[in-house]
């Protein structure tokens, strides 16, 4: 994984010392809530309703085990012993002190971490696949990409007051496992007939208020024009994003109002543009960034078998691992979501744990998924049962990956000021109704994602089942959708009609499935079958 040089230590340890500057006059008074807000918000201090709270960066969700250490010591120094691993592959804390955020930041820069450009209308933390340098279907390793353009957008001049917030995501296979066509740039490295790596461009893309799938403007760039069209595309949305109306500021809008062609056109010029200024970083900087991302030393002639004896062990390794491309490992994901637990929530002492497991069993590294999981990319498949072992006396082996127990939800009313509804209880109860073994075999992959307002932190828009919490007349209400997907062919839900209780809603769900269980053929997913059947079994069964 990437390794700080002294210009990105320096880097962060200026910007420790600028917020320690400004959170000192902030607390003495002689800096006002009007102008800190800016100051916090690109240091990832957000103020939520009990208390502030801190998101920090995982760069394309990559963690070393002393990394993920320090994340577990800050949440029992700093926070209430425990952290949230969020949708964008970070990890945020609810908790927080004013006057403890200096401190924080300064620890977190002591293992080349920060919360920089975590929030504010700048780009991003880049996300990408929880699996790359593991996954047997990828062409390189994103990775190396990602970190590219994590340099390039990390205090770029012209992009630190952007319309609105601007997220991108970095894949190398077809398999899209970052969501990326619901990013404001999804980018998709792929081969040309020569063999030669480029990059495809999906632009326009997003979930919230109006969601949009991105549309692909451009098929192939050449990898040593990466950069250079990016710059293109955000530099077109900078010009004519709107900053009168707040709810009209992200790129899909844009893209949608001048059309995907016109939009295109504009970003071709500018990219011709750019290209005669000579602005792209040169290659042996990519190179550079490569060098860190070396595969670790793998073994050769490993036993490629399990000893599936134990039918616990047997059920979590068919849910929760994949095929590694290398014989004799595994990647092995931890499952944040117990039954009747927060989704994406840790506590210190697992967090910790996760560190040491990785450190003995996977190369010292972690990843965070944009499901809010936690990924092992790199596990033999000797020392799988010791490694479940671990987890499942830590409350971390359950066995749900990509079932409907294995839920994304937002923090919703419980934190965030502006959710109109609670969340949690629902994933909480949805949990506990689904939680029968046969019941979640019998169901087999089925997404279901919840969000506690419109800006759709938990993806709604792209759960096979989705919950939106809306305010009814002061009452909390909960819309049901149908048919999302994030994947390759991504597709956003439908509504099915008039929202629930918070109760209503669990039972609704349970109708939903049932309608699945009566409908579907040959083993198919619940996305096949309501793609198949459509809307009207569903919301018959639903409202009669």
């Amino acid at each position: 994984m990437y390794q700080y040089d002294h210009y990105d230590q320096a880097m962060v340890d200026t910007r420790v010392e600028e917020f320690r500057d400004q959170t000192r006059r902030r607390i003495e008074g002689t800096l006002a809530e009007e102008n800190f807000r800016p100051l916090r918000l690109q240091n990832g201090l957000y103020l939520q309703l009990h208390a502030y709270m801190l998101r920090v960066a995982v760069p394309y969700g990559t963690l070393s085990s002393r990394q993920m250490r320090m994340l577990g010591d800050i949440a029992d120094k700093y926070d209430r012993g425990y952290g949230h691993f969020t949708t964008r592959q970070n990890i945020q804390y609810n908790w927080i002190k004013l006057e403890d955020a200096p401190d924080i930041l300064a620890d977190l820069a002591s293992v080349e971490m920060h919360a920089i450009q975590t929030s504010g209308n700048c780009i991003r933390n880049i996300s990408s696949d929880q699996y790359a340098g593991a996954a047997a279907d990828e062409i390189v390793d994103p990775r190396p990409y990602a970190e590219l353009l994590r340099q390039w957008s990390s205090f770029h001049p012209e992009f630190l007051h952007l319309p609105r917030k601007f997220k991108i995501a970095v894949i190398a296979s077809d398999t899209d496992r970052a969501a990326m066509k619901l990013h404001d740039i999804g980018i998709q490295l792929v081969r040309n007939d020569k063999g030669e790596i480029g990059a495809a461009f999906y632009v326009g893309g997003g979930m919230g208020r109006t969601p949009m799938i991105a549309p692909l403007i451009n098929p192939f760039v050449p990898i040593d024009q990466l950069i250079t069209y990016s710059e293109a595309c955000l530099r077109v949305y900078n010009r004519y994003g709107r900053r009168d109306n707040k709810y009209k500021a992200r790129i899909k809008i844009l893209v949608h109002e001048l059309g995907k062609d016109e939009y295109t056109r504009q970003v071709e010029a500018e990219f011709a543009h750019l290209l005669s200024q000579g602005l792209e970083p040169p290659l042996a900087e990519l190179e550079r960034i490569k060098a860190h991302f070396v595969d670790p030393p793998f073994e050769e002639g490993l036993p490629d078998d399990l000893d599936l004896g134990d039918p616990d062990f047997a059920l979590w390794v068919k849910s929760n691992t994949v095929a590694h491309r290398r014989p004799g490992y595994v990647v092995a994901n931890v499952s944040l979501k117990p039954v009747g637990g927060i989704p994406g929530d840790a506590s210190a002492d697992q967090i910790r744990l996760m560190a040491d497991l990785a450190r003995d069993y996977s190369f010292d590294e972690l990843r965070v998924t944009h499901a809010q999981n936690i990924v092992f990319p790199h596990v033999r498949k000797a020392d799988l049962y010791t490694l479940w072992q671990k987890l499942d006396a830590a409350d971390l082996a359950t066995a749900n990956l990509d079932s409907i127990g294995d839920i994304i939800a937002c923090p919703g009313l419980d934190y965030c000021s502006l959710a109109n509804a609670r969340s949690i209880p629902v994933a909480q109860k949805i949990s506990e109704r689904f939680a029968a073994r046969d019941r979640l075999e019998t169901l087999g992959e089925l997404k279901l994602k919840i969000s506690g307002c419109i800006n759709a932190c938990g993806h709604h828009h792209a759960g096979h089942i989705g919950i939106l919490g809306v305010d009814r007349k002061g009452v909390e209400n909960y819309q049901l959708l149908l048919g999302g997907c994030e994947g390759a062919d991504t597709s956003l839900g439908q509504i099915t009609g008039p929202g629930f209780s918070e109760d209503g809603i669990v039972d609704a769900v349970e109708k939903a499935t049932d309608v699945y269980l009566a409908q579907r053929q040959d083993g198919e997913r619940f996305l096949d079958t309501y793609r198949r059947v459509g809307m009207a079994p569903f919301k018959e069964a639903l409202y009669g």
